[in-house]
């Protein structure tokens, strides 16, 4: 095998690599011999075949077997002598070969570049920790104590009013349509709950027990179902019984429904919870801040394949919201050029973030233990109830999604490891100063750091992604692969009812936080939520 390098430019490389045809002859002959002893022919006796049949019979195929694997072989083995990182799959082109001629292919790549992690003891950090104040535990358990309010008959007939719950069944079309989805029986709706489309539950209030009425009611413009955005719908509604809602008394006996033994107890639980999920906001917006500091700390040149194919992975997804009529405000008046430019250089930034903190985590021999791994997959299969063997199967024979498992704990460990390393002072503050300092931090977040936030949430994750493309087999780990792949969320069609899906708004720290944790005590203790 002859290698001569013909391009050294950055971290792009090119390689011209030749084998001698009387090399690839004796692997022919070799793979032919094989076959010798394992085909059956008429006529002969196993491995008799004179070598003249098999290789007018099996020669195309063996010649194209041994073509791959010669190329495979010799291409990991010019990488490897070089000491080449490669980070994505290199791209092979054969330019010559025929029976009884040398082979030769070029093999073109792009490497790792070379990364020299700063000292991450000159880092500065500020840790936020909130006080959790009794008046967020009390609405927190006012949350709790609607969700486990419970119905009855009214004692004397009158009209509906907010609050009341409603017994229907409805029926709705659209131009005299009807379409899945817009009809149900025995259906529970609290008027004034804002479960269903804007006018619904209004048309609904005043009216009394076994009432037929007929609503007309227009869909939003963002509704989840196309079909139906903005389109207006007429629904016929049987009323079929008039309940009124009975509060639930936050005391002991409400304590011990819960599962606790006490009020002071169930208090002290929804405070841990509360505290938990605090935790959990001023944790990511220390990493955000963290990212921040090592991407303003760290300039080295990112592989090109690995930007482009970060950038088509965010494209994409503004292409969709474009098909949706939802641009981005910060993208309007701008030529194609100017956006693309922008998150273009998103895509740049991710992907040296994501190389760096597989360095770190490299570098430090960070992994994720298979319990980790265990314990995020039965996380994800408690998403999907009644499906979790089905969620587990798919996962263990799905490498490709076990790494989007992976990668956020990865991720995770080795931002613990960096935080641990950094001068990190600790700061008690307010739910009101939490939320003062998230909105502060927003209002004055650059321009390109804010699309950063936005595109992250698109295209998943703050870890480089980049997906091999196929070809020959890299010798070792790509740097997607070293530092994980993150999840794309996703979300099935809404169906077509009734019922409000409004576009996803940032609900404020504090609110998030308490509703977070009134809906887990709930779920946990086997509550519904009207």
């Amino acid at each position: 095998m002859q290698v001569t390098e013909t391009q050294a430019e950055g971290l792009k490389h090119e390689y011209k690599i030749q084998v001698e045809a009387a090399e690839i002859e004796k692997k022919i002959e070799e793979r032919l011999q094989e076959l010798n002893g394992q085909v059956r022919i008429p006529g002969f006796r196993p491995g008799k075949v004179p070598l003249t049949l098999l290789r007018k019979r099996f020669g195309p195929s063996v010649m194209g077997e041994v073509l791959e694997k010669t190329v495979n072989d010799t291409s990991s083995q010019a990488i490897s002598e070089r000491g080449l990182r490669p980070a994505l799959q290199p791209k092979i082109e054969i330019t010559s070969f025929d029976e009884g001629k040398d082979l030769e292919y070029t093999i073109s790549l792009e490497v790792l570049p070379k990364i020299e992690p700063m000292d991450f003891s000159k880092l500065t950090l500020e840790k936020i920790a909130v006080d959790v104040p009794d008046t967020e535990v009390d609405e927190a358990l006012g949350r709790i104590a609607e969700s486990h309010k419970k119905t009855q008959p009214l004692a004397k007939a009158r009209k509906a009013k907010n609050g009341d719950v409603l017994v229907i069944d409805f029926k709705g079309s659209v131009d005299g349509e009807e379409l899945p989805g817009m009809s149900g029986e025995d259906y529970h709706l609290e008027l004034g709950s804002g479960r269903f489309i804007p006018g619904f539950e209004d048309q609904l209030v005043g009216s009394k027990k076994d009432e037929q009425k007929t609503l007309t009611v227009t869909f939003p413009e963002d509704y989840g179902n196309e079909r139906l955005a903005g389109q207006d719908a007429i629904f016929e509604v049987s009323v079929k019984d008039v309940l009124e809602s009975v509060p639930v008394p936050i005391d002991d006996d409400f304590a011990v429904t819960l599962g606790e033994e006490n009020l002071a107890a169930l208090k002290e639980r929804v405070r841990e919870q509360v505290g938990r999920e605090y935790a959990s906001i001023t944790r990511n917006e220390l990493k955000r801040k963290l990212l921040d500091s090592l991407a303003e700390n760290h300039d080295f040149e990112v592989p090109s394949g690995m930007v482009e194919n970060e950038f088509e992975t965010i494209w994409k997804q503004i292409e969709h919201d474009r098909e949706h009529g939802e641009l981005d405000p910060e993208d309007e008046g701008k030529s194609e050029e100017e956006i693309k430019g922008d998150y273009r250089r998103i895509a740049e930034r991710r992907v040296r973030l994501g190389l760096l903190l597989a360095e770190v985590g490299r570098a430090n021999s960070i992994e994720v233990s298979q319990d980790e791994m265990n314990q995020a997959l039965f996380s994800e299969a408690q998403r999907y109830p009644g499906q979790e063997a089905k969620v587990f199967e798919f996962y263990q024979k799905n490498a490709q999604a076990q790494a989007s498992l992976r990668a956020p704990i990865f991720e995770d460990k080795v931002v613990d490891f960096i935080t641990d390393l950094a001068n990190t002072t600790e700061k008690k503050i307010s739910p009101e100063e939490l939320q003062a300092m998230l909105q502060e931090d927003e209002s004055e977040k650059p321009k390109a750091t804010a699309k950063k936030t936005k595109a992250k949430a698109k295209s998943g994750g703050t870890a480089a992604k980049s997906r091999s493309k196929k070809g020959a087999k890299a010798p070792e780990q790509t740097a997607a692969e070293q530092a994980g792949e993150t999840e794309t969320a996703g979300g099935a069609d809404a169906a077509a009812s009734p019922t409000k899906r409004p576009a996803r708004k940032k609900a404020p720290a504090k609110k998030a936080a308490a509703k977070k944790v009134a809906k887990k005590v709930a779920d946990k203790d086997g509550a519904e939520s009207e």
